[in-house]
């Protein structure tokens, strides 16, 4: 993927493929560096997106609950966090961003231009996440909740909640501990009880040697399913828990 060489141009381009115009460019920039950008630059001009990726995210998870909560308000709680789970996944972030030719725009260090970091799931993601947090920095709320409802929640209205509210946790976990490269996700059966035809299976997950959540369920599948869950609703905000 060829990068847009003019500083610039690519912000002016970009900002028109997002239909919004920055007062402050250098926010989008921002978004836009990678931390091995600044690694490898020893003027170090400007800082990295992970603080933006970390205020997106916290925004991007908002955004969508309280939209989909407006959309079906009928739906359960369950549902509502299979839908958002998966909308906000690693998977579907970078197909929003490559729609957007995210990755022709990225200020990336050497290493990762060799090794096709425009084309990485985990920077991609990233990197929407920062721009979310640069267009709310910006211009407050009203360009992020725009922002998303265009890119991340087009035609939901129309298809309907059924498709996604069938997301997988554990996959949606596995891919979010991929994305951040932390440890694999570890399911252990800690506990059977009850009688033979009313089973309920208690499973405790892991990352690593990280204890992360329980969960309950009449198979083992439907446990591990709800430990995954958990974990994905309260990783965002999990104190300390950074990428090796």
């Amino acid at each position: 993927m060829p990068r847009v060489e003019s500083a610039v141009g690519a912000l002016e381009e970009l900002e028109a493929r997002l239909g919004y115009t920055f007062r402050d460019s250098a926010l989008l920039a921002q978004a836009l560096t990678h931390s091995s950008h600044c690694d490898a630059s020893s003027a170090r001009l400007a800082a990295d997106n992970e603080q933006l990726e970390f205020l997106g995210d916290a925004i991007l998870g908002f955004i969508v609950s309280d939209a989909l909560c407006a959309l079906f308000p009928a739906l359960s709680e369950g549902k509502l966090s299979r839908i958002k789970a998966n909308l906000v996944s690693a998977r579907h972030l970078r197909r929003v961003a490559e729609r957007l030719e995210l990755g022709r725009y990225l200020r990336l260090g050497p290493g990762e231009e060799k090794t096709g970091g425009r084309q990485k799931q985990a920077l991609l993601s990233d990197a929407l996440e920062a721009v979310l947090a640069a267009l709310y920095r910006d211009g407050g709320l009203e360009p992020a909740r725009r922002f998303v409802e265009l890119f991340l929640l087009e035609g939901l209205r129309e298809s309907g909640a059924e498709p996604l509210a069938r997301a997988d946790f554990k996959s949606t976990l596995q891919e979010y501990l991929q994305a951040r490269r932390l440890p694999a996700a570890r399911y252990d059966m800690v506990e059977t009880r009850g009688p033979e035809h009313r089973k309920t299976f208690t499973v405790e997950l892991w990352a690593g040697e990280r204890w992360l959540a329980r969960g309950e369920g009449a198979t083992k599948k439907a446990a591990e399913q709800q430990a995954a869950r958990q974990a994905l609703e309260r990783l965002p905000a999990e104190p300390g828990w950074q990428a090796e």
